[in-house]
Parts: C-alpha cells; sequence; structure tokens
C-alpha cells in the first residue's frame, strides 16, 4: 500500500461474507481505521483477525476530528475510513473527510462495496433505468410532508431509509402524496438472516401495514408514475 492517503472502505450490511478481499486487505494494513463507532467495527474486526488502532469518526465529532486524520494522512499515515455498514458517506459519516482531503490535495481512495441503497435498489422490482436517493425523510411533520411531495414530483424511482418505528407514517404519506396506485417496495433487513422484500402498491400496503411493529434496518422504493404501479395485490419475497 501507498503511505499517505485516505480510504473509504465499504463494509457489510448484513452479510459479512460481503465483504471484499480489498477491503480486507486495506483494513489490515492501514495505521489506523476511523470508525463511526468502535464499538460495531471491533467485531468486525475481531471477526477477520484484524487488530489495527481506532478512532471514533461520528456525525458529532467529524468536524473537531476531521482536521486530525488529514493531518495523519499528511505524515504519511494510511487512514481507513469505515461506517457501521455499507459504504461511508452514504447517510453516514464520510463526506466531509473526502471533500476536505481533496481540497488539500490529499489522496483518496474508495474500496466499493454494500450498499443498502443499491440492493434495495436491485431487488425492488422497481424501474432503475433513473433513480433518486433521498436519505431519511425529516422527522418533523411540515418538513416531512414536503420531503413526500417532492417524491411525488419526480419522473422516477425514488428510495429512502425509514426507522422502523415510522414505516407505517410513511407508508401513510405516500399514499398520500403519490396516490394510492403509487408502485411501492419495502426492502427490510438486507443480506440478513430474515431479509425481506415487500411489494405492493402505496393504498393498499398503507392499509395492511399501518400498525404493524416492525423491526430492523429499512430502505423503501416508491415509482409514483402510474404506469410503473403493480398489479393485482402486495407479493412477498422472503429469504428467512
Amino acid at each position: 500500500m501507498e503511505n499517505g492517503k485516505l480510504y473509504i472502505v465499504s463494509t457489510p450490511i448484513g452479510n459479512l461474507e460481503d465483504i471484499t478481499l480489498r477491503a480486507l486487505r486495506i483494513l489490515k494494513d492501514a495505521d489506523v481505521i476511523a470508525a463511526e463507532d468502535t464499538r460495531h467495527t471491533r467485531g468486525l474486526l475481531a471477526h477477520f483477525d484484524i487488530h489495527t488502532p481506532m478512532r471514533s469518526f461520528h456525525i458529532y465529532n467529524e468536524h473537531r476530528i476531521c482536521d486530525d486524520l488529514l493531518d495523519l494522512v499528511r505524515n504519511g499515515k494510511r487512514v481507513a475510513l469505515v461506517s457501521d455498514a455499507g459504504t461511508p458517506g452514504i447517510s453516514d459519516p464520510g463526506f466531509l473527510a473526502v471533500r476536505a482531503a481533496q481540497e488539500a490535495g490529499l489522496p483518496v481512495e474508495v474500496a466499493p462495496g454494500a450498499c443498502a441503497v443499491i440492493f434495495a435498489a436491485a431487488a425492488s422490482g422497481l424501474p432503475i433505468d433513473k433513480f433518486a436517493f433521498y436519505g431519511f425523510p425529516p422527522v418533523k411533520s411540515g418538513r416531512k410532508r414536503k420531503f413526500f411531495e417532492a417524491m411525488a414530483a419526480e419522473d422516477k424511482t425514488v428510495f429512502f431509509y425509514e426507522s422502523p418505528y415510522r414505516v407505517g407514517a410513511a407508508l401513510d404519506l405516500i399514499a398520500e402524496c403519490c396516490g394510492g396506485g403509487a408502485a411501492v417496495a419495502i426492502v427490510r433487513e438486507a443480506t440478513k438472516l430474515h431479509e425481506e422484500v415487500i411489494r405492493g402498491v402505496a393504498g393498499e400496503l398503507a392499509e395492511r401495514f399501518h400498525d404493524r411493529t416492525w423491526k430492523g434496518e429499512f430502505v423503501i422504493g416508491v415509482n409514483c408514475n402510474s404506469g410503473a404501479a403493480a398489479d393485482g395485490a402486495p407479493e412477498e419475497s422472503d429469504a428467512e
């Protein structure tokens, strides 16, 4: 490995077999791993017998820690940045470090791999010749409604992350803002033991799952174009 570089390293979103050989090499050879949650990443490193030192880098300290990481790179150190799961910078810490390194003229190398939104796009059965990613919806009601109204105005499939505690409310807003016939795919626990993909139309899914207690991690895909709406009752694909 070259000295003095920031590495953006994708890690599995569930199934540990999804880590790449390149990611393992970088994590083993790095001088330090900047981790969103060191306790979480410690389990991953232990599984692969990696003993690289870690330091914390998350949304609450990234502005303060970013300069320290770049100083390490300037001094010839190899810094590997990981999030809890998936690709750093995709609704996870990472963007700030990449931008700052590029502005400082420091080398950045991305080791691609698992990403929940890409998994969902492939598994959704929705049109993905073009699509948008919206991240997490706002929590406050006014901003949340604008989030779904903007989705309704898209001419493409939109994917977003959602908390298990707000899936029912999100389905209600999809049906209200995008129309009951909007095609929807709910992707839960991607690559994990209880992986589940539920496909249908917004109105039926909102009625069916309004009061369901959900667990796990979710990506929801929506296509508001009537021509893309699913026919018939929702169908489930359960890979338990």
